[in-house]
């Protein structure tokens, strides 16, 4: 069913007050509050990347603040265990059989802070709750329900007593973003109000999880042209064969992309994706599932720039001649 623009229109409108609201907690980035909400209704997922202090668990806990459905903070460290995450099989001595107590996965907005403090044991527990939305124990498969959203941070700083993500891991994440640090002027408000030290309490819940799967909804019922689709395609295929390139951007970061740029596309107001969309969502959804080739890497080749460089070689579907 073709979304309508009055329901575009209503879409925008709520999109934007659900930035606004977080934006009283993290001021002057409002790029990045999208692009974690496109993750929110796209039903992917998170990672955090930037320097310590920057305002990482701020914003996750932001996000989960304004939603008004089930939260929870695992923070990872060395000796966390899969089951301290997923839930375990507890005998009920009474009643004469086990009976499952879930982790603190399963909620609407988990949080996992400093993720790469696990061991990769630990990490790879995450794994199918991430794809699939539901935790098997013993056989047996519990959902997690929607809408459901994981919200990685790390920093780059600290290797010490760390495990890398996998490549696999990576690849569930639908966004990679940072925050950076605020612009000068944005730095003086927030020192001028520095009595707040919990900023994430300035903001309150103004939408309920069943909304957000009506937004998820309407934002899959966006239309991309197959000439949006096929850039998208070549965009994805130029990643495999660059020279740089040990590993180009899988399937399932294509499909992910797809989903991403309808969200993002509606979130304007449009009952359509263009190539902008797919240009403007590129980086932060397909740079870190490239696996940049080792004498690349240590020629200081990033995965951004080589991204960046595919996309200014093919010309979007607009621009090509007839």
């Amino acid at each position: 069913m073709a979304v309508t623009q009055e329901q575009a229109t209503w879409f925008e409108d709520a999109f934007q007050k659900l930035v606004a609201n977080v934006d009283k907690a993290i001021v002057g980035k409002d790029h990045v509050i999208r692009l974690v909400l496109t993750a929110l209704i796209s039903d992917g997922h998170v990672l955090l990347e930037d320097f310590p202090g920057t305002g990482k668990t701020v914003l996750a806990k932001s996000l989960a603040n304004t939603l008004d459905g089930s939260t929870s903070r695992i923070q990872f460290t060395p000796d966390l265990l899969p089951s301290d995450v997923t839930g375990v099989q507890i005998y009920d001595q009474s009643k004469g059989r086990f009976e499952f107590h879930p982790g603190p996965i399963f909620a609407s907005i988990v949080l996992a802070d400093e993720i790469n403090r696990a061991s990769p044991k630990t990490q790879s527990a995450l794994l199918e709750v991430m794809e699939e939305g539901v935790v098997t124990i013993d056989g047996e498969g519990h959902a997690v329900g929607a809408p459901f959203l994981v919200i990685a941070t790390q920093n780059p700083v600290e290797q010490a007593g760390t495990y890398k993500l996998p490549e696999a891991q990576l690849d569930r994440f639908l966004i990679k973003t940072s925050l950076g640090y605020p612009d000068s002027k944005t730095s003086v408000a927030l020192l001028m109000d520095s009595a707040s030290r919990a900023r994430a309490t300035l903001v309150t819940p103004i939408i309920k999880p069943e909304s957000i799967v009506a937004m998820a909804q309407l934002a899959s019922e966006v239309h991309v042209d197959e000439s949006v689709m096929q850039y998208l395609s070549d965009i994805v295929e130029a990643t495999r064969s660059n020279r740089d390139v040990l590993l180009g951007v899988s399937m399932r970061g294509a499909l992910a992309l797809s989903r991403a740029i309808k969200t993002w596309a509606i979130s304007r107001g449009r009952t359509y994706a263009t190539p902008d969309d797919v240009r403007e969502l590129a980086v932060p959804v397909l740079a870190h599932r490239l696996v940049v080739d080792p004498e690349s890497d240590f020629a200081g080749v990033k995965a951004e720039e080589i991204i960046e460089r595919v996309l200014v070689e093919i010309e979007p579907p607009a621009y090509r001649a007839a």
